[in-house]
């Protein structure tokens, strides 16, 4: 039974889109794209510019933020990963030990036998899944286009009134808003996660959604020579999906929908601040908005995510307490998932585990001339790539390093200035001019991280080839 909140803490509630980029946010000025909604939640609350995932991909961004950690430090390698047991020391658990309850309505993409100290407000068939540890590399020595991945995917590409992303979403909206109504100020304080599936793909979304931006959404801009000076990694990636031939009729057609897919979310995203804004709650709720990661729609010639383009690990993050802060606000400074969990267990009044990543916001957003550490850390070890790599965005500059694939491939490396190349077009990565530069970012990659990415890409490879053993 709840009791009451003596110490009066804000109840926490996330709200967590699924492959959202923010560049296609109203409040993150797309001039084009209709989110009422979530641009009054910005100008209720702190908007974060250079926010990052800690994995391009859902299942390791979700469990990284449900652990406080990245991904290489808790083995959330891929979509067929878990954490070590489910009494694992996870934010929900370490919420509800200081008196929270925490609950989870919608998306979280858990292995049906565990949920790591959630109640769920409803069985959502996006928490059923069965993993097995195991995932697919690519053979760099493959050459053959997956062209069944495109078709199958871009086959789903249309207008309809429904489709799982839609009704699931519903559901949240329904169950996360009969909640909110229900609660009462002398409950205990909730930690509440609303996982939404959208924007991801399907791409279906009702008429009026689509008519609202066809013929009006650009196309991806490829400088000539582009696609050619890919790392492996990322050529990898187009094979594995199919991308080496994608028609512009269907890039156009899938970017238009994903602007409505994002603009239906909104309209649901609505439909649930509503809830809150009339219930007994309202006054002392943090809501934040992010997501897990977000999406190419055909920039840089790739679709979905699993790269470290802004387009896929850059998230929008939005933090409103009207009772703490003014809206209308704007942070610039570099952050990431770890440091948003490390926020909610600051404002909850909760101490983390030593061995958690990431820091506070909470100062920064109390005053905005504080100072912050400015750097993000992202890491992908999934699925249609040949080796694991990792992020370090640092102030304007951004470092990517492709693990080595075997004995005849070197490791490859990224390096751009954000601010000069916003684009991502322009690798310095081979220019001697930033082989120092290159060696401090490696060396303080490797600090945050705690080790070597190598190391952890003998680890992944090793879990990999093990997988799990069920009960």
């Amino acid at each position: 039974m709840a009791t009451e909140n003596s110490r009066n803490l804000p109840n926490i509630l996330v709200i967590m889109s699924d492959e959202h980029d923010p560049a296609v946010t109203g409040c993150y000025s797309d001039p084009i794209i209709r989110t009422p909604n979530l641009d009054r939640l910005a100008a209720q609350g702190v908007t974060f510019d250079a926010a990052y995932t800690t994995s391009p991909l859902c299942v390791p961004a979700r469990l990284s933020f449900t652990a406080g950690k990245y991904i290489s430090r808790c083995g959330a390698w891929s979509n067929q990963c878990w954490l070590p047991g489910d009494e694992y020391p996870s934010l929900p658990r370490m919420l509800n030990r200081s008196g929270y309850e925490s609950f989870l309505g919608g998306k979280m993409h858990f292995d049906i036998s565990r949920r790591y100290g959630f109640i769920e407000i409803y069985p959502a068939s996006s928490n059923r899944s069965h993993k097995t540890g195991q995932e697919l590399r690519r053979d760099p020595a493959d050459k053959n286009p997956n062209f069944l991945s495109w078709q199958e995917r871009s086959s789903k590409f249309h207008v309809g009134d429904d489709s799982r992303i839609m009704s699931h979403d519903r559901l949240v909206t329904q169950h996360c808003s009969e909640f909110l109504r229900k609660r009462e100020r002398s409950d205990r304080p909730f930690f509440m996660v609303a996982g939404y599936l959208a924007p991801h793909f399907p791409l279906i979304v009702p008429e009026n959604y689509w008519q609202r931006y066809r013929d009006k959404i650009p196309m991806p801009h490829l400088p000539s020579g582009f696609e050619e000076s890919l790392p492996t990694n990322y050529h990898q990636l187009k094979l594995g999906f199919g991308l080496t031939d994608t028609e512009p009729d269907t890039v156009k057609l899938g970017r238009e929908l994903y602007w409505g897919l994002t603009d239906w979310l909104d309209n649901e995203i609505g439909k649930l601040l509503d809830a809150l804004a009339n219930s007994a709650v309202a006054d002392n709720t943090l809501v934040i908005y992010t997501s897990d990661h977000g999406e190419n729609k055909g920039d840089h010639g790739l679709w979905w995510k699993n790269n470290m383009y802004e387009h896929s690990c850059r998230i929008p993050l939005i933090m409103s307490l009207p009772s703490r802060w003014k809206g209308n606000q704007r942070r610039e400074s570099v952050c990431s998932l770890v440091d948003v969990v490390q926020t909610i267990a600051d404002i909850a009044e909760v101490r983390c585990p030593e061995d958690w990543n990431g820091d506070s916001l909470l100062p920064l957003l109390d005053k905005p001339s504080v100072p912050w550490k400015n750097f993000a850390v992202s890491e992908y070890y999934a699925h249609n790539i040949a080796s694991g790599y990792a992020m370090l965005r640092e102030d304007a500059w951004k470092y990517v390093y492709h693990t080595r694939i075997n004995e005849n491939f070197a490791p490859e490396r990224e390096l751009y200035h954000l601010q000069a190349d916003p684009g991502e077009f322009n690798n310095l990565a081979t220019l001697p001019e930033h082989a120092h530069r290159i060696e401090q970012m490696h060396r303080k990659l490797i600090n945050e991280i705690g080790r070597d990415p190598e190391e952890a890409e003998l680890e992944c490879r090793a879990d990999y080839a093990r997988g799990y053993q069920r009960d």
